[in-house]
């Protein structure tokens, strides 16, 4: 009943900074510096995601910079020590890469990137070629949208629609995302469903239900 929700692609950058497998370690880390990100996705071809390289697969050329590891060391980090020795991104992303699909929701974003404990995940499609990025950051944009825009969204896709007989009755107010309902109307058992409803309206914080309606017993 209530409008279609976000997407990825709604949220999503376009704009997005990659390099190709054979990538110097030098020219990663001045990617990484002069665009502020954490990640970068590894493409090849024309733009198929074959790997993520992050910050972290570039610190063990630091931290095994000074001393080298000893036998039982190696064997416990064999990934990191074999990063320090990479000199090109092929043999420093993480691959396969995470990614996600553009018509994907946010929540399963969100779910994806706390799962696998990443901050950004490349957005692809069907053929796994680049379209974007989405970050954490990203996911929040829902949360700008105004408290005037949640409430025509509240009465449009959730009052008018569950109430058509009654909706004239209800008053929604949205102050800082969270979103009050009061009013009386003719059917008791909707009442929790508006309520479930409003809080899946994207960029709501959270749900006053004051709804009221008539005593059948």
């Amino acid at each position: 009943m209530t409008s279609t929700p976000y997407t990825v692609a709604d949220v999503m950058t376009t704009r997005v900074i990659a390099v190709t497998p054979s990538t110097g370690f030098k020219d990663i880390a001045a990617a990484i510096e002069r665009w502020k990100v954490t990640a970068l996705p590894v493409i090849e071809g024309e733009g198929r995601v074959v790997g993520v390289v992050s910050e972290a697969d570039l610190l063990p050329k630091e931290e095994f910079h000074e001393h080298r590891p000893g036998l039982i060391e190696q064997m416990r980090r064999l990934g990191d020590t074999a990063k320090a020795g990479s000199t090109r991104a092929e043999d420093l992303m993480t691959t396969p890469a995470i990614t996600i699909r553009p018509d994907a929701t946010l929540p399963q974003a969100a779910r994806l990137m706390a799962d696998r404990h990443v901050k950004r995940l490349p957005v692809v499609d069907a053929d796994g070629t680049l379209k974007g990025i989405v970050s954490r950051a990203d996911l929040l944009k829902v949360f700008l949208r105004t408290d005037e825009d949640l409430t025509a969204e509240i009465r449009q896709s959730v009052v008018t629609r569950l109430f058509p007989l009654s909706h004239a009755a209800v008053k929604v107010t949205v102050s800082q995302g969270i979103a009050t309902l009061t009013g009386q109307v003719k059917d008791r058992d909707l009442i929790p469903l508006a309520e479930r409803l409003t809080h899946s309206v994207e960029g709501i914080v959270d749900v006053r239900c004051r709804l009221q309606a008539p005593n059948t017993e």
